[in-house]
Order: C-alpha cells, then structure tokens, then sequence
C-alpha cells in the first residue's frame, strides 16, 4: 500500500488529487453534533493543499436512497471543513455532473472542493459491478490521483471505495495509515492481558468479532442492549429489555466456549432499569431503579450497568496492557444512563495500557461525555471497519489500496 508520503515525494502541484473522506457526521437539524470525522482527515486535506494540488473532497452521508435529498446534503460538513481549514472551501451541489466539474476546474492550486454526497448517485452503492464501474469512470474525469483516507468506508465495496482507486494512481492516507497500523497492534504480537469490551444495542452486530476474540482476548466484557440477549441465555428475565431472541442460541455457545478455553466472559451483575425508554431530546429526568441482573422486573427494561457491574468491569480493565472497546455500556445519550459508559472510558484514561476506542457511538460518547481524546490510545473514525478487520475478513477499499 503507498502512502500519501511517497505521492508528496513525488510532487501533487497542480494536480487534482481525488479524496475519499468520510465526512458522514451526526447531524441534528443541520447542525453537525460531532465533528470528529471531519478533523480526521484534516491532516490529509491540509498536506496535499500545502503541496500545491487541488483537492477534491468526496464522501457519503447517511443512507439517502440513491437520488438527491437535503436531509443527507454535505455542505454542512463543506462548511465546517473549511472553518478546520481557516480557507473558503468550495462546494458542488452535484456529484459529477456540471456542478462539480466546475468546481473542480475552478480550483488554483493548494484550494479544495467537496463535492456533494456520493449516495445521491445510484451507482455508489450499486451490486451490479457494472453500474458501479460507470459510476466510478466518471469521479475519476475529475482526478488524476486518487488517496483513500475514508477508513469509516472501507469494509463497502461501493464506487468511490473499491472501483475508483483502479482507475487511477492510488495512495492511503494518513488516516487509513494510522488505522491499519492500531488494528495490527490487536491483532499481531498483543501485549497481555488483552481485554475487549463490547456494548451497543444489538448482538448480532458482534457475533463474528466475538468468535474471533474468543480465542485471542483474554476478558471480554459485555454490556449495553446486547448484554440482556446473553443475560437471557443464561436463564435470567430480562423484562421488557432490548433482546434478541434467535441469537440465544449463538449466545450460549460462546458462553460455554469461553469457559472451555479460559477466557473470562463477564456479564454485569446489576443493571439499571426503568419502566419506560427516556426522552433523549429534553433528557426528562426518569424514574429507575438498580437491581440484581438476575431479578430485571417483567415490566421494565434495562438501561445501563449498575454500580457493582462498573466498578467489577473497572477492576477488569486496571491492569490491561492492550483495551478495545466497541459499543456504549448504556443509553450514554441521557444522563440518567451514561455512568456505566463513564466508568469504561475513565478505565481506560486510568489504565496504563494501549486503548482503542473502536469508532461510533463509542467514539460519540467519549466526546459527549467530555473526555480528552489524547487521554486515549486510538478513538477509531470507523465502528464498522473496525471490527470486520478484527474478524479477519478482507476490507475492499484497503484491498483496492494495495498493489
């Protein structure tokens, strides 16, 4: 895989350097919530424009049905790139048609365009390799070099990720580069103990990476909605709380592999419950309780780790020398639920160990919980990319990378 490095050595002066970012940001309306994504790829943006080429910026943003929709523009995220950047960015409202041509050839050397959201052309996301393949001809009319700095994308074989790098001379970026090299450090020559916590809503979403880390981690950590499909498995109500049900039997597998192979699995002992979701626009106080992970009421729903399961999972993660943590504990979005996703993050800012925080909400939450970033190893840009490296498949758009 070369490097953006090796390009610069080269020489991007006057060049039209293609930029897959991923600049799919939170949003409410309109207004970004969470602007990691966009610092991500500053330093990137920031080499090639000092080096004289013209950059065009592109990227995805949500899930818009392949036709244009305002709810899913990027020009709020034009917007911020440029405020990052201290430099007007320039914005086409299209993504290869006339607008964004002439943004491109309107660029002067060292200035940057983002064109608009990729997934408002069909072909981006098409199955058909055809229609993809036409899609990506025409991105690359707007470049002669193309650098992957998208690391949230690379596990879609979509146009802009997997066709367009063929197309033209390819290169990663910083981004991708410093990605690949954390998730190389879980996966190659880790230093022991080796502990994984994993939360989020749903267990299926983990299943594969747990069947990998069953045989690599040393702990594994469970929390979040999917914690009451494992709770369920061992035989407990878990009341009205997020479950699912055709995974108990996958659950319990792993829970009898784990103990075959030595690998501590812990589920939370006590948990927080409450009869009804909160509201997480006014963040209504909510009425709840804390009970024992074996008596969860028949009518109420579990919202986050209780204190027991906080300071038991603390203790589990002091003495790590490597910390991946994928998926909130609870719903960290109201305060009434964010203290079990606190104490993991103030775990691992404590411990001495190298910690990644593997991208999505986690990432969100340790921004809105107001932790400092650099009191972490790693915060990943890719909750997705992330884990499918750890489950040991093949990401296309770092396959399209290499040579």
């Amino acid at each position: 895989m070369k490097t953006i490095d090796e390009l610069l050595s080269a020489g991007v002066d006057g060049k039209r350097v293609f930029v897959r970012a991923d600049l799919n940001v939170p949003l409410a309306d309109g207004v970004i919530t969470d602007d990691g994504r966009i610092r991500a790829v500053l330093p990137t943006v920031k080499a090639l424009a000092e080096a004289g080429a013209k950059v065009v910026v592109a990227s995805h943003l949500g899930r818009p049905k392949g036709a244009p929709d305002p709810a899913f523009s990027l020009l709020p995220a034009a917007e911020r790139l440029g405020e990052l950047l201290g430099a007007p960015v320039a914005f086409a409202q299209d993504t290869v048609g006339p607008a964004a041509h002439d943004a491109v050839n309107g660029l002067q050397p060292g200035q940057v365009a983002v064109i608009e959201n990729l997934r408002f052309n069909p072909g981006e996301t098409a199955k058909d390799d055809t229609e993809r393949g036409e899609f990506a001809d025409r991105l690359a009319a707007l470049a002669d070099v193309y650098v992957g700095d998208g690391f949230g994308a690379v596990h879609r074989k979509h146009a802009s990720v997997y066709d367009l790098p063929a197309r033209l001379p390819h290169y990663a970026g910083y981004l991708i580069a410093t990605e690949v090299g954390v998730l190389k450090k879980l996966t190659d020559d880790v230093k022991r103990p080796y502990v994984v916590a994993l939360g989020g809503a749903k267990v299926s979403d983990k299943l594969a990476v747990i069947d990998q880390l069953l045989g690599k981690a040393d702990r594994l950590l469970i929390g979040g909605g999917m914690a009451y499909t494992f709770l369920k498995a061992k035989g407990y109500e878990v009341g009205i709380s997020l479950l699912q049900e055709d995974q108990v039997p996958a659950v319990t597998e792993y829970l009898e592999r784990a103990e075959k192979q030595g690998v501590e699995l812990l589920l939370p002992v006590d948990v927080v419950v409450s009869r009804e979701f909160p509201d997480l626009k006014t963040k209504a106080p909510t009425e709840n309780t804390v009970v024992d992970a074996d008596k969860i009421p028949a009518d109420q729903e579990g919202l986050d780790i209780g204190p027991r399961t906080r300071e038991l999972y603390a203790s589990k993660l002091a003495d790590a020398e490597t910390v991946f943590w994928n998926g909130p504990m609870g719903v960290f979005e109201h305060p009434d639920y964010a203290e079990g996703t606190k104490a993991v993050a103030q775990a691992l800012v404590d411990s001495n160990g190298f910690s990644v925080v593997g991208g999505g909400d986690s990432a969100a939450a340790v921004r809105t919980l107001g932790f400092d970033e650099k009191a972490f190893g790693h915060i990943s840009t890719g909750g997705g990319a992330s884990l499918e490296y750890l489950e040991g498949k093949t990401l296309p758009g770092l396959a399209a990378l290499e040579d």
